[in-house]
């Protein structure tokens, strides 16, 4: 199998170590060579982090070059927007609709560009769009949207839901497996 290149990306805080660890459990699971490589900014000031997987037969680098990535996951629309370079031609964005102002945007020097998803469909891309955030607080916490996202991806893979379901029970603490079981399957039904 050739090698496929996910990106993972987001700002810090949003749960983007919990989804590589999610989704490079599932790909272990079905056999795959699994290369995770994060790249914090400041990542706790809210500043961008950006997660990189490649699975295949034999990997040798999860570095992810641009027009690379088979799919960008983003937890957040300008995240999505600044991800597009390394998307490939033909590739997948799955996103959510949250927006978190960017330093620039708070100060006032700045506005958030209106209309991403829109403007990201324009350009010709295949988008999978979801309000995590609403579909987590509905699952019973906000901190639940990036499994909500995997939930989202989880339907453009060819993995059993098992896989999901099991690498959820090894990466999810016990007291917080029910909401992000419900989570998962909140993303899934989008």
């Amino acid at each position: 199998m050739e090698t496929k290149s996910i990106m993972i990306v987001g700002v810090g805080g949003q749960g983007s170590l919990l989804a590589s660890r999610l989704l490079g459990s599932v790909l272990l699971d079905s056999g795959y060579d699994v290369k995770v490589s994060e790249v914090h900014g400041m990542s706790q000031r809210g500043g961008s982090v950006v997660t990189y997987v490649k699975y295949g037969d034999k990997v040798y680098s999860p570095i992810i070059e641009k027009g690379e990535a088979d799919i960008v996951v983003s937890f957040e629309m300008l995240e999505a927007a600044r991800s597009l370079p390394y998307l490939k031609k033909g590739g997948l964005l799955v996103t959510s609709t949250q927006q978190i102002d960017p330093m620039p945007v708070i100060t006032g020097a700045a506005d958030y560009p209106e209309d991403l998803a829109e403007k990201i469909k324009a350009a010709g891309v295949d988008i999978a769009a979801a309000d995590a955030l609403s579909l987590a607080e509905q699952a019973g916490t906000s901190k639940a949207s990036n499994v909500v996202l995997m939930g989202v991806l989880s339907k453009y893979m060819d993995f059993p839901e098992e896989l999901w379901q099991k690498a959820l029970e090894k990466c999810v603490k016990p007291q917080f497996l029910d909401i992000n079981r419900k989570a998962f399957e909140l993303g899934r039904s989008v």
